[in-house]
Parts: C-alpha cells; structure tokens; sequence
C-alpha cells in the first residue's frame, strides 16, 4: 500500500478539502449541526440545574431527612427563599408548596410538577405554612410542627 504524502494526499478523496484553499460542504454541514446540538445541550442542562424540578427534589428529601430525626415537639423552620423566587416566577401559590399526607412529603413549586420523598420516623408532621413577616408577606421560611402519632394511626400503618 502506497503512502501518500504532500501534493498525493490533498489531491485523494481521503483529505477533507476538494481543491486546495476550498472545504467539502459536507463537513461544514456536519460542523454547525455538532454546534447546534451541542449549544441545545448546555442550554437544557442550565436551565434544568437552576429549575424547580432540582429546588423540588433538595426541599423535599431535605424535610424528609430532618423528619426522620425530629422529636415529637419540635417546630422546624426551613429557609425556602430561592424555592419562593421560583415559585412566583412560575405564578405558583408559595402557600400551597409544601404537603405532607402520611409519611410522604409533597413539594410543589410549579403547577405542573412536583417531587416527593418518604420518611420512615413514626411521627407526624403537621401544618405545613409558609412563614410571614410583620407586614403579612412570606419570607422565604416553611413552619412545620412534628407531634406524636396517635394509637388509631400507628395501627393503620
């Protein structure tokens, strides 16, 4: 097999230049197209690290968590500003994010989504409230009360 070199390997079909100086339109087809879906890409995985989806799965396994260890007594506050931004720019009640039905607990930022995570604690958590300040506006806090189960519950489960 013969090697080509110089003048010999830019005149084969195997280089990507057609005539010296000028470049084969299949590659600069294949060039943008790489381009565009690479920059569709990035811009999906931004818009996704910074989404709801991501704040709705941190808030709700971070109240899970603290469920598992809490006592019955305990008030809880958790500092959920960046999901309150979130929740107004997607026009989402804040007063409606946080749901806890049985030992699932439901965060909601956005009307069309939402995450829930379990916790394993034998307690309930009760009245989940956003937080107001002296002039009735939420400050980025979530109040939750932990109590006992009562018998009649702890049965069912």
């Amino acid at each position: 097999m013969k090697r080509l070199v110089g003048k010999d390997f830019v005149k084969s079909k195997k280089f990507m230049w057609s005539k010296k100086g000028t470049i084969l339109i299949e590659n600069v087809i294949f060039i943008i197209l790489n381009v565009v879906f690479l920059s569709i890409i990035i811009l999906f995985l931004a818009r996704q690290s910074s989404g709801a989806f991501v704040l709705e799965e941190n808030y709700a396994k971070q109240i899970a968590l603290i469920a598992d260890y809490a006592k019955p007594g305990m008030l809880i506050k958790i500092d959920m500003e960046k999901g309150m931004k979130v929740a107004e720019k997607n026009n989402f009640d804040f007063s409606k994010a946080v749901r806890i039905e049985g030992n699932v607990v439901y965060v909601k930022l956005r009307e069309e989504g939402g995450y829930s995570y379990s916790f394993f604690n034998n307690v309930n958590l009760e009245n989940p409230y956003p937080d107001t300040d002296s002039n009735n506006e939420y400050n980025g806090l979530y109040v939750i009360t932990i109590s006992e189960k009562n018998i009649e519950e702890n049965q069912n489960d």
